[in-house]
């Protein structure tokens, strides 16, 4: 199966183009995810896909979902295409693996991040004030250095081309209410702390991850993407030093390359070059395999 760039599912109305996802409402209460082959940078999506990588992040996010089910429900319906509405059968090769049919849920307006070692804005914030995003840090943590306790740092959600803000949890709490996100964040904090300790396991360091939540009546949900390397910093154990920048099975790869290029982070975004497309996709395919124990079937 080629790369998908984009979709065009005519049956149904596209509501929204992401950076990496198209969704398409099927009904009133069901939406089709579906994870495209696109990457993105800087908040910039780039011209070429990356082969497969919509379905490594669509696949790890359905493995991580299942092991949260006892903390937190989440908007999965169904994941084989031949569950789906009969007019989405024709789009079978394009859909399977990379979709998802989910229950429609109403986004909170934050990003719910957490982070486990100090690296990212959250070093470049620690080295200039000592805190991150208003949460004071110990005196001399070097860069990459695990925290004695995980933090949860939240951040506004900008439009697509636009970056999001990191806030502190007051002004997170005057956006959901105190309750709300006292809630988001223990139940982040208690996501992220299984994940890390899970994947440990498996020889990688989870730095930091970013959730979403969402609600459907009433109910507090999980959504979107969950633990993957477009939205965490995944690190190899072996070889994990503090006090310096480390390797990844993420989107790290493909950025810094961007930076060594000089890419301006602005549009019209540099084509991709053979090889750097390939170690981007064996990069997630390596996650995927470390974290799963099993190989992507493509």
């Amino acid at each position: 199966m080629a790369a998908v760039l984009e979709t065009n599912i005519t049956e149904y109305p596209l509501v929204s183009k992401g950076k990496v996802r198209d969704i398409y409402e099927i009904d009133e209460t069901t939406l089709l995810l579906v994870t495209t082959d696109r990457i993105s940078a800087f908040d910039v999506v780039m011209p070429d896909p990356i082969d497969d990588k919509g379905k490594v992040l669509n696949q790890i996010t359905l493995f991580w979902m299942e092991k949260m089910t006892d903390l937190v429900d989440n908007h999965i319906i169904a994941t084989n295409v031949d569950e789906y509405p009969a007019p989405l059968h024709k789009y079978k090769a394009e859909l399977q693996d990379r979709s998802v049919l989910v229950k429609k849920a109403k986004p909170l307006p934050i990003e719910c991040i957490v982070r486990g070692f100090i690296t990212g804005s959250g070093w470049q914030d620690y080295q200039k004030t000592g805190e991150v995003c208003g949460q004071t840090l110990p005196e001399n943590l070097q860069e990459s250095e695990m925290l004695e306790k995980p933090l949860f740092t939240p951040s506004t959600k900008a439009d697509l081309g636009d970056h999001d803000e990191n806030i502190t949890l007051e002004a997170a709490a005057e956006l959901i209410g105190d309750d709300m996100m006292r809630k988001v964040e223990k139940l982040a904090l208690d996501i992220y702390t299984r994940a890390r300790d899970y994947a440990k396991q498996r020889g990688i360091l989870i730095a930091d991850t970013k959730f979403e939540f969402g609600m459907i009546d009433e109910e507090l949900i999980l959504i979107d993407e969950v633990l993957t390397p477009d939205s965490s910093r995944f690190w190899p154990m072996e070889g994990y030093k503090a006090g310096q920048s480390q390797p990844s099975f993420d989107k790290q790869y493909f950025r810094d390359w961007l930076v060594q290029i000089g890419f301006n982070k602005q549009p019209p975004a540099p084509s991709i070059p053979q090889e750097i497309a390939a170690q981007t996709r064996a990069n997630y395919m390596k996650a995927y395999s470390l974290l799963t124990g099993s190989e992507l079937t493509v």
